[in-house]
């Protein structure tokens, strides 16, 4: 009989309000002069150079509306935004994560294992239903988790 390896995965969803490690999370904290109620706010607002569009994202009640701001087609985004998207949402996690420390704590918690945002559709920040999808979100979750430990152990 054939034995199988052991997999370990941790799963997130990045728009689970419920979940500490989610972008959608509201654990506020302050980043490049403003306090976001959430990851996503900032990341969605950061896409604008125009700072009032940037305000009225960050001021939306709900993260999904900050993402439907986000998604405006007549608001022009930034001319780097693909360059910089995931440096921003590094940026935003990492700020998170040292402003909660129990956010930090259940990142450290999930070790050395491999992170994947579980989604259907999204291929870039998730695993997309076959799990092709570049799990970008899960990339970002590691490196900051990697950056942590860099930091305790320093």
């Amino acid at each position: 009989m054939l034995e199988h390896p052991k997999v370990e995965l941790l799963t997130v969803n990045r728009d689970d309000v419920n979940d500490p490690l989610s972008a959608w999370s509201k654990h506020a904290f302050e980043l490049d002069g403003a306090e976001w109620p959430s990851v996503e706010h900032y990341y969605q607002a950061m896409k604008f150079e125009d700072a009032d569009y940037r305000e009225k994202i960050r001021h939306a009640e709900h993260p999904k509306q900050a993402v439907k701001l986000g998604h405006a087609k007549f608001k022009k985004r930034r001319k780097d935004w693909k360059k910089n998207s995931v440096t921003y949402m590094i940026r935003g996690t990492y700020t998170k994560c040292r402003t909660h420390r129990e956010v930090a704590d259940k990142l450290l918690e999930s070790g050395e294992i491999k992170i994947s945002n579980l989604t259907m559709y999204d291929y870039f920040w998730g695993s997309g239903r076959d799990m092709r999808g570049k799990n970008n979100y899960g990339k970002v979750l590691m490196a900051v988790r990697d950056k942590l430990n860099e930091e305790a152990a320093g």
